[in-house]
């Protein structure tokens, strides 16, 4: 008899920032799996819309209204869901925004840099993932079974004059966590992985690649395929890092960048 590796019928997932883009690249792809899926954003007003999509075409997903810079309202999300439904099995840190200009830029000078701009996509970036990961790890240790799954970035992986100082700053951070949490958590069957993402057709940096036909031929001549990422093609990535096909995935930083970290 065949086993559908990336079968999640029944497996219960939350995922930060699922309004759109990425984030909701994963809630189809998990709830088209069988998964019952929530939703958080700090879009109240996108959210009911991409809830929708997904009740509509007759899967289980709802909504909760977050703003992940508050670690104990990630906490209650989180709490609640296990309330609901008895566990969570996936959790997706996802929740980011975009970190200023590049130092190609003068206003990305390290000078230039304002600190309270820095400090609020720490607080996003960095310790709202850290907050939404270990909220998730407490409950998932009770059922000795979990997927933790952060959304890095290759900003995060290499220097560059692309991102500003604070994205990639906490994009690297973010993923020396998944590291120490891949660590630690191994024992209790609980696999924490991360994946670095190229460019792709996201409401990031104020939705400038959705409306910047010149941004999008730029950011798609820094990678060796040549062009934009749909959020869609996130979706096979995301099932692997959720399902039991990565029963022995860990600790994983994986690109999905269109050859970019190649070069």
């Amino acid at each position: 008899m065949s086993v559908n590796l990336f079968d999640l019928t029944g497996r219960v997932a939350f995922i930060t920032g699922a309004a759109s883009g990425l984030g909701f690249a994963m809630a189809e792809a998990f709830a088209e799996q069988g998964a019952i899926v929530v939703m958080a954003d700090v879009d109240a007003e996108s959210l009911p819309r991409s809830v929708g999509r997904l009740t509509q075409a007759g899967f289980h997903a709802e909504g909760v209204e977050l703003d992940v810079r508050h670690p104990l309202r990630i906490r209650e999300a989180i709490d609640a869901v296990v309330e609901k439904y008895g566990k969570l099995d996936i959790c997706c840190c996802n929740a980011g925004i975009s970190g200023g200009p590049p130092f190609s830029q003068p206003a990305g000078h390290i000078e230039n840099v304002d600190l309270a701009a820095w400090n609020n996509v720490v607080s996003i970036n960095q310790t709202g993932v850290f907050a939404t990961m270990q909220a998730a790890a407490a409950v998932m240790k009770a059922k000795n079974y979990g997927r933790i799954i952060v959304t890095c970035s290759i900003s995060g992986m290499a220097t560059g004059s692309i991102s500003g100082y604070s994205y990639s700053a906490t994009k690297a951070a973010v993923i020396h966590l998944v590291h120490l949490a891949a660590v630690e958590l191994a024992p209790f069957n609980i696999m924490v992985n991360g994946f670095a993402p190229g460019p792709f057709l996201t409401n990031i940096a104020g939705g400038r690649l959705q409306r910047e036909p010149q941004t999008v031929a730029f950011m798609a001549n820094t990678v060796p395929l040549k062009r934009v990422a749909d959020p869609k093609e996130l979706k096979g990535l995301a099932l692997l890092l959720a399902s039991q096909a990565s029963s022995y995935i860990t600790g994983a930083i994986i690109p999905i960048d269109g050859g970019a970290t190649a070069m």
